[in-house]
């Protein structure tokens, strides 16, 4: 069996794929928009919509194409050997490891700067000066590089020890990196955004007064400073156990009425009070598991590395392989199962929001979320399935509505 060709050949499959749900993304632009969310744009507001659903999805399409042309000529003409002449393993995986990641950091700028500076900056959403961008992008680069080789040389020293051992000790390692960091996000979060305890005041009155009546207790209110960098609003819960913190976007906190920013923090307390954050912790930690057993499995299949002009087994490759042809096969599958764990969820936060009597407020807020944000109001029924971990405006507001 020639692994090369069978490789670039399942590469290419994955790449249709992506070009049909690029096309999917495109063609909802003729969707007919459902009845109870036709009021979020006015005639004008929908044309520019049909702007920006246009230019960003070209600009995904390019991406797509870009990735897929740039790796499958890498892959092709056995460049990654040439990159990693090293003969010492740790090296060999490092030098590899490095040339991907420089590279998607390098395409990832150029594009980021498209979409963030060009495209959102014409239909007023940017808020980056060049200076942010240019920060982001390198503690970005930083994080991913830190993490990564200290990760790749975690499992080699493991697979050297242990051999298939490897297998269940690094998915355990894996799976308490992945709760820490959603125990430490409160924190991590701080290396790009400010975060300000929420002023006293109405506010902050009737959002305590929410969390005691429900008996729960989180370690902060805080205000993040979105605005430095979109204009769009959000909120979201985050953290485990002590470190439990619901966040506001300082945006969120300019555009809505007090009865509405209450509204979208009784749903976020309505996934604290479901411990949707640790609900979803198992469903994180299998997908890891099945990135360790992707890597795994391409390292111990040493056939491989020849096909593609190495002389041995490779652990940098070995990544590289697995993110871009193995995973890609299994992933959508995955997010199936776990987008639709994640809608469900929603809706729950949803109905708790009706619960504490702001049904409508929430409504009127999502409307607002959803116009400043020029979201799709009509998706392709597919992606939403596959890729969305929202159920749509339109599918949100009739569970409201029935709730009521």
């Amino acid at each position: 069996m020639d692994f090369k060709v069978l490789g670039l050949a399942v590469f290419a499959v994955t790449f249709l794929y992506q070009l049909l749900l690029s096309f999917l993304d495109w063609r909802s632009k003729d969707n007919p928009v459902p009845e109870n969310v036709r009021d979020v744009y006015d005639e004008e507001k929908y044309k520019t919509w049909l702007s920006y659903h246009g230019e960003t999805c070209a600009m995904d399409l390019v991406n797509t194409v870009v990735g897929f042309v740039l790796y499958f000529a890498l892959l092709g003409l056995d460049v990654f050997p040439k990159i990693a002449p090293s003969g010492n393993v740790y090296l060999a995986a490092i030098e590899v490891l490095l040339f991907v990641l420089t590279l998607d950091a390098l395409t990832g700028a150029v594009s980021g700067y498209i979409s963030s500076m060009v495209i959102d900056e014409k239909y007023g959403f940017n808020k980056r000066t060049v200076k942010t961008f240019l920060v982001d992008q390198v503690k970005s680069y930083l994080i991913s590089v830190v993490l990564s080789l200290g990760l790749v040389c975690l499992f080699i020293l493991i697979y050297e020890a242990l051999g298939d051992w490897t297998l269940l000790l690094f998915s355990g390692i894996m799976a308490v990196i992945l709760l820490g960091v959603s125990a430490l996000y409160p924190f991590l979060s701080k290396i790009y955004n400010k975060f300000t305890p929420l002023a006293d005041g109405e506010l902050r009155e009737k959002l305590t007064d929410l969390l005691t009546k429900n008996g729960y207790t989180v370690r902060e209110i805080q205000v993040m400073d979105g605005s430095k960098r979109d204009s769009r609003a959000n909120a979201y819960f985050s953290g485990l156990g002590k470190t439990k913190t619901i966040v506001l976007y300082d945006t969120l906190i300019e555009t809505m009425t007090p009865d509405e920013i209450v509204a979208v923090f009784a749903h976020e307390l309505g996934h604290g009070l479901h411990k949707d954050t640790l609900k979803n912790a198992p469903i994180s930690i299998l997908q890891m598991v099945f990135i360790v057993l992707a890597i795994w499995l391409t390292v111990r299949t040493g056939a491989i590395y020849p096909d593609f002009g190495f002389a041995g087994v490779n652990y940098g490759f070995a990544y590289v392989l697995a993110s871009l042809i193995e995973l890609p096969l299994i992933m959508p599958l995955f997010s199936l199962m776990s987008n639709a764990l994640t809608r469900r969820a929603e809706y729950r936060a949803d109905a708790h929001a009706v619960k504490e009597g702001y049904g409508k407020d929430l409504v009127t807020a999502l409307k607002k979320l959803s116009r400043d944000s020029l979201s799709d109001l009509a998706p392709s029924p597919l992606l939403v399935k596959l890729y969305y971990s929202h159920p749509t405006l339109s599918q949100r507001i009739a569970a409201i509505e029935r709730t009521l």
